[in-house]
């Protein structure tokens, strides 16, 4: 399956979820930045509040795209022990990475969320959407997050991912949701006619719009 942008996925990926049209009890939580669009998409199709997750990958020596783990919002981290062994990563590049993204996942939160009042989770169904997962380690980081607040339930739904993937995550949460897993499995950008980077200037005026959303 492949999607014209992420516009596109996130109205396909809305259509697979209406059964939590106007959910009581329920949010929309998206990773920045592509996420964001996905979520907007499906917060509006669904008529429920939309906000943010902040996780952030850790990047290979070399190949930053190449996740070899990723940190929750308070920094508390998920690794690919294989993988950072096979390539004999040391423990001074991680900290010094780990240090990195706590920095610019805290600059994200304030950005993005402005003036919205603190992250309020307890005891809600929670909906994590991103524009697609590879190692899905970034993912298992805002899983993490979201059990840290509190969610009663949580509900991952993303556009592509792989099959080996899409079987960890499912392990972690209440339900997973996709609309394909190919076993051929390059980069999730070839699923998409148009991938482009999404800009902080988009994340935040699309938030702004949401903030009507589940409460008309």
């Amino acid at each position: 399956m492949t999607f014209k942008d992420r516009l596109d996925a996130g109205q396909k990926l809305a259509q697979v979820l209406q059964k939590y049209k106007n959910a009581p009890n329920t949010i929309i939580l998206a990773l920045p930045r592509g996420g964001v669009v996905i979520g907007f998409k499906v917060a509006e199709a669904l008529n429920l509040p939309l906000d943010i997750v902040v996780p952030r990958k850790i990047g290979a020596p070399g190949n930053p795209e190449f996740a070899i783990g990723a940190i929750t919002e308070t920094g508390e981290g998920i690794f690919d022990e294989q993988t950072i062994a096979a390539y004999g990563i040391n423990q001074s590049y991680l900290d010094n990475e780990i240090a990195k993204e706590k920095i610019e996942a805290e600059r994200r939160r304030k950005l993005y969320r402005g003036t919205r009042p603190p992250l309020d989770l307890k005891n809600k169904n929670v909906v994590i959407v991103d524009d697609g997962l590879a190692t899905g380690l970034t993912m298992r980081a805002a899983i993490k997050t979201v059990k840290l607040y509190g969610a009663a339930k949580i509900i991952v739904a993303i556009p592509v991912t792989p099959p080996d993937t899409a079987k960890l995550i499912k392990k972690e949460v209440d339900e997973l949701i996709y609309l394909d897993a190919p076993a051929f499995f390059g980069a999730v950008g070839a699923f998409y006619e148009e991938f482009g980077q999404t800009m902080d200037e988009e994340v935040v005026s699309l938030l702004q719009q949401s903030e009507k959303f589940g409460k008309e």
